[in-house]
């Protein structure tokens, strides 16, 4: 049985939820079949969710890391490809700490590359009949920084483990605040992390078709 741990955020930025730490929860309460799912929900400080991250990925030892993590604005489901070792967004923590030309692991690689079949899980998604896409940048807050940590824990500690990253829309009630924004509805999320987990179960190897950006 696959061993997959889920992660989420707390809330952030005066939010009063975060959609990752709902779903995570959800989730793992009914996995997919052949799936063994943990969850843990980690703070959006920079003091403290590397630590977090590391403390769950040891604690359960798992075959998969599926971290994942709010992007207000997006439309779809983003399945991320690419972590850089920097911290430099124009937001604080919930410590009101901002780091600014910081790197996430000091010495580490300047990039870590997901160990997801990420194609395949977009099309999973897809297929479930929910936007979903590849994505190049999973930014420079706290999203990329634990994604960052995932894959070097990977590299340097569990090499037999996956990782990548999802990041999430807005809740509709949450996108409210946020006008001409798009959102998402909490099963669809949930369905879309069902097929990511079921593709990733049954995915060793990626698809063999483009995914990238032109522009």
């Amino acid at each position: 049985m696959l061993t997959i741990l889920l992660t989420g955020f707390e809330p952030f930025a005066g939010a009063a939820d975060n959609p990752s730490r709902r779903a995570v929860l959800a989730l793992a309460a009914a996995p997919p079949p052949g799936t063994r799912i943990v969850a843990a929900i980690l703070p959006v400080r920079y003091a403290s969710a590397a630590e977090a991250l590391r403390a769950a990925v040891l604690a359960h030892r798992p075959d998969v890391l599926i971290a994942t993590g709010l992007a207000g604005g997006r439309a779809e489901i983003s399945v991320e490809r690419v972590a850089i070792n920097v911290d430099d967004a124009g937001l604080a923590d919930n410590d009101g700490t901002q780091h600014i030309d910081t790197p996430v692991v000091a010495g580490g690689p300047a990039a870590y590359f997901a160990t997801l079949p990420i194609k395949a899980v977009a099309s999973a998604i897809r297929a479930a009949g929910i936007p979903a896409l590849v994505s190049q940048t999973a930014g420079t807050f706290l999203c990329n920084h634990v994604f960052y940590v995932a894959c070097h824990l990977a590299a340097t500690e569990l090499p037999a483990m996956r990782a990548g990253f999802l990041h999430l829309p807005w809740l509709p009630e949450q996108a409210t605040a946020h006008p001409g924004e798009p959102s998402m509805a909490l099963d669809s999320m949930l369905a879309a992390l069902y097929a990511a987990i079921a593709a990733t179960r049954d995915n060793s190897v990626d698809l063999p078709v483009a995914a990238g950006a032109v522009s």
